[in-house]
């Protein structure tokens, strides 16, 4: 498969204060995830708000290519009429999903509880992922992957079960990819299928799985883990999701408000998931003024609006067993920290080294070229704080999003402009960003 390898480079500076009121782009999680359980549930279910970037286009046309009907029907509303519990077609074709390696592993687990094989495939930096992780529980479930590289890499073909089993699987790591995935597979094995886990990852499929009618049921277990249960062969009945805004992405407008001076920046809908927050907590332990207001919910999920003004940040230590809950915002996090007075430590983020690059050397080399002291020390991130950051250095994004736009944020309050190699890959989680950013008064050019 072909994916553009256009260069999209892009410089950013200091600019006037940021001010405005955005809803930043509908959850990225939850998008992929509504597409799914309403592809494999019985009925029509509507979607309002669905992000609408490349990573969750892509899970979109597999649900097509798997049988379901998947129609746009409005901007961010789409409707999806599905084909029921193990109810996919064999696809005519590969399933590419570009660069989401969300859509990739949660689609293997819906696609090894039904009897067809198929072909999953990506970009250059899905296929350097390993899947291995996701295919252990998947085979032990019935189903099987063939003609994979080494650790399970893209592209593969997977076998699903004929028969599909019910297991009680632990995961080796805090991982919502994992424990969806068999979870999804669960959906058509007959009994109760059970994962474990030690720390607790976000509960996105348990909530919405629950929404489309599963049997379903999660309890501590340990000091910070969990145990879920799901009763399989259930009938899954379509519903309607309203898609809170994404925090993952909203980190990034909210670090910049509160490192460029005198801003002010109030966001709509922001999805409070405790399992999703963990940055906001760590911020606000840092001095970040981040107001709550108009909290409610929809499917489980609650959301609020936020308002962030520009406050004078301290370094802290941010425990392990917060990862979980902003494993996707640690990038974003080093460059408050970089802007901070003092040291910050961010520990146990070994998970950071398996995402669209090695986000745990990226992310350091980010800080590196812009003159930040940063160290690496195991799996832990040390960042030394000055209260300012010199920039002036060309960030290499590595094909990945989230660096792209964590360097640009970066830009915004640096001494000097900061640039970014490529700012493309951005469209795969948040294609507004750019002009979002540029409303609220960005220098980007």
């Amino acid at each position: 498969m072909t994916h553009s390898t256009a260069q999209t480079p892009l410089e950013s500076r200091a600019s006037g204060p940021l001010s405005g009121k955005v809803r930043v782009p509908g959850d990225k999680s939850i998008s992929h995830r509504a597409l799914i359980l309403g592809a494999l549930s019985v009925g029509k279910t509507t979607i309002s708000g669905l992000l609408e970037g490349e990573d969750v286009l892509n899970t979109a046309k597999s649900m097509q290519a798997l049988g379901a009907e998947v129609e746009r029907t409005g901007p961010f509303a789409w409707q999806v009429k599905g084909v029921g519990v193990a109810g996919f077609a064999q696809p005519a074709a590969a399933l590419d999903f570009g660069n989401s390696g969300t859509g990739c592993r949660l689609v293997m687990g819906a696609v090894a509880g039904c009897p067809i094989t198929a072909v999953f495939d990506g970009d250059a930096s899905l296929r350097s992922r390993p899947m291995r992780r996701i295919l252990d529980p998947l085979e032990l479930m019935g189903a099987k992957a063939a003609e994979a590289k080494e650790g399970g890499r893209l592209p593969l073909t997977l076998h699903g079960a004929r028969d599909p089993v019910p297991i009680l699987y632990r995961t080796p790591v805090a991982s919502a990819q994992i424990k969806s995935a068999v979870l999804l597979a669960g959906l058509a094995a007959p009994g109760v299928t059970t994962v474990i886990e030690q720390e607790a990852s976000r509960d996105h499929t348990e909530l919405m799985l629950k929404h489309f009618g599963a049997e379903i049921v999660s309890v501590h277990e340990g000091s910070h883990g969990r145990k879920i249960a799901l009763t399989g062969q259930p009938e899954l009945h379509g519903a309607d999701v309203v898609v809170p805004a994404d925090p993952s992405s909203a980190a990034f407008p909210i670090v910049a408000a509160l490192v460029v001076e005198d801003s002010d920046v109030t966001f709509d809908d922001v999805m409070t998931n405790p399992l999703r927050t963990g940055l906001f907590t760590t911020l606000r332990e840092m001095g970040a003024s981040i107001e709550e207001s108009e909290v409610r919910g929809d499917a489980g999920e609650p959301m609020a609006r936020l308002r962030v003004r520009a406050s004078k940040l301290r370094g802290v230590e941010v425990p392990p067993e917060r990862a979980p809950s902003m494993i996707d915002e640690y990038l974003v996090l080093a460059v408050a920290a970089s802007f901070a007075e003092g040291t910050t430590i961010m520990r146990g983020l070994q998970e950071l080294r398996v995402k669209e690059s090695d986000r745990l050397e990226a992310t350091a080399e980010m800080l590196r070229v812009n003159g930040v002291k940063v160290e690496i020390a195991g799996d832990d991130l040390i960042v030394e704080g000055r209260g300012h950051v010199p920039g002036g250095g060309l960030v290499a994004t590595h094909m990945d999003h989230r660096i792209a736009m964590s360097a640009l944020v970066m830009g915004l309050a640096a001494d000097k402009p900061v640039k970014v190699d490529d700012t493309a890959f951005i469209a795969t989680s948040f294609p507004d960003f750019i002009p979002m950013m540029r409303s609220l008064g960005a220098d980007f050019s």
